[in-house]
């Protein structure tokens, strides 16, 4: 049975002759495409919700460094490929050929994708092939001796949670590591341990670092640092690869309030909801999320115990039952 939540007072705290028929009104601080699944959660559970994204992705000034990288791995160089979000998965690979869609810079939820597992891996813009379900590295390689291909050699895939495994499988690529905590940290404490005896951790493509002990780690241009020094500690050889940008999208004037909770997905969200709203109710979708949030003024309300949406619809009913 879904919990029905009483009409609040507005974001003020006063009551007014017309809070009897009020429906809380909830930001849902991301892409209206992305939002969709938390939006009518929030509608069946008596809320009025609105999506507006206050950051999107921007493409990286100079490719290089990723087309590079992108070689590489067609190359088949790397034992795993971690990735951290939707945006990278979509960065690194292209778009999914069923519409998958980014909007946040980090970890959160994502309507469910299509069900088409045949992704060439072709990388927007570059014709590149990458791993996929019908090329070397995937899961269901081509024989070694298929003429016109290279010795098929598999990579690994871990996601930091279900948002970007479903993006990545929305690519035909089967995900190998999914943390329970789904965070840089909770990606970087799952992970094994390199194998053997490694080249020394930092080694870059240059110095010749065995494939075995090699990993691709995709990332926005706001990323901590976290996930990568964990993996170095484990004994890895990590390439970083700036995958995309994180700028700001300005809320036009009908999407500025007030609001009763605002719901934010990554820390660079809270950031901009800060900058943009001034500081706000919030429900985060994580730990990592609720510490940027309440750095710049936010109060935290709720946080989701999972970054799905189920997770966030749940806390967001709590947090505005208890207020």
């Amino acid at each position: 049975m879904t919990e029905q939540v009483p009409s609040a007072a507005g974001p003020s705290g006063t009551a007014g002759p017309d809070d009897a028929v009020r429906r809380p009104v909830v930001l849902v601080a991301r892409a209206p495409e992305r939002a969709a699944g938390l939006v009518a959660l929030l509608r069946e559970r008596g809320f009025d919700p609105v999506a507006a994204p206050v950051i999107e992705r921007a493409p990286v000034e100079d490719p290089a460094e990723l087309d590079a990288a992108r070689e590489r791995l067609a190359d088949g160089a790397y034992a795993w490929v971690a990735i951290t979000s939707v945006n990278a998965v979509d960065a690194l690979l292209g778009p999914a050929a069923d519409g998958a869609v980014a909007g946040d810079a980090d970890t959160g939820p994502t309507a469910a994708p299509g069900e088409d597992t045949t992704s060439s891996g072709s990388v927007a813009g570059s014709g590149q092939r990458l791993p996929s379900a019908t090329h070397p590295g995937a899961h269901d390689s081509p024989p070694d001796d298929a003429p016109g291909t290279r010795p098929a050699r598999q990579v690994r895939w871990a996601a930091v949670g279900p948002a970007t495994q479903q993006a990545l499988a929305a690519h035909g690529l089967a995900v190998d590591l999914v943390p329970t905590n789904a965070t840089g940290a909770g990606l970087a404490e799952a992970f094994p341990a390199a194998p053997g005896d490694p080249s020394p951790a930092d080694a870059s493509p240059a110095t010749g670092a065995a494939r075995e002990h090699r990993v691709l780690l995709s990332l926005g241009d706001l990323a901590s640092d976290t996930l990568r020094a964990g993996l170095v500690a484990k004994g890895w050889a990590v390439d970083v690869v700036t995958a995309y940008r994180t700028v700001a999208h300005e809320l036009p004037p009908e999407r500025r309030g007030p609001y009763d909770v605002v719901v934010v997905a990554s820390g660079s969200a809270a950031r901009q909801v800060a900058t943009q709203l001034g500081p706000q109710r919030v429900v985060a979708i994580g730990e990592p999320s609720a510490r940027a949030a309440s750095a710049v003024g936010h109060t935290v309300l709720a946080v989701a115990d999972a970054p799905t949406d189920a997770a966030l619809a749940g806390a967001v009913t709590e947090a505005l039952v208890r207020t």
